[in-house]
């Protein structure tokens, strides 16, 4: 078991070594696990859980802030 002060500081560690939502970075790294999976459509299946995890309309946001850069 981890005590409260650990469990903090894994949390903010976790949350230093995501890249920025909206970068696009995220979505990469996810396309490239699932390419090391065999997943047929892997774009695709990220796609759809990022539409699954944030809703529609804020993952169009999301898309288009990546394009963006």
């Amino acid at each position: 078991m981890y005590t409260k002060k650990q469990q903090a500081a894994n949390l903010i560690k976790a949350m230093k070594e995501k890249p920025k939502l909206g970068s696009g970075q995220r979505f990469k790294n996810l396309v490239k696990d699932l390419k090391k999976k065999k997943v047929k459509n892997p774009g695709a299946l990220a796609a759809w859980i990022g539409r699954q995890k944030y809703s529609k309309a804020a993952f169009q946001k999301l898309s288009q802030k990546g394009r963006k850069k």
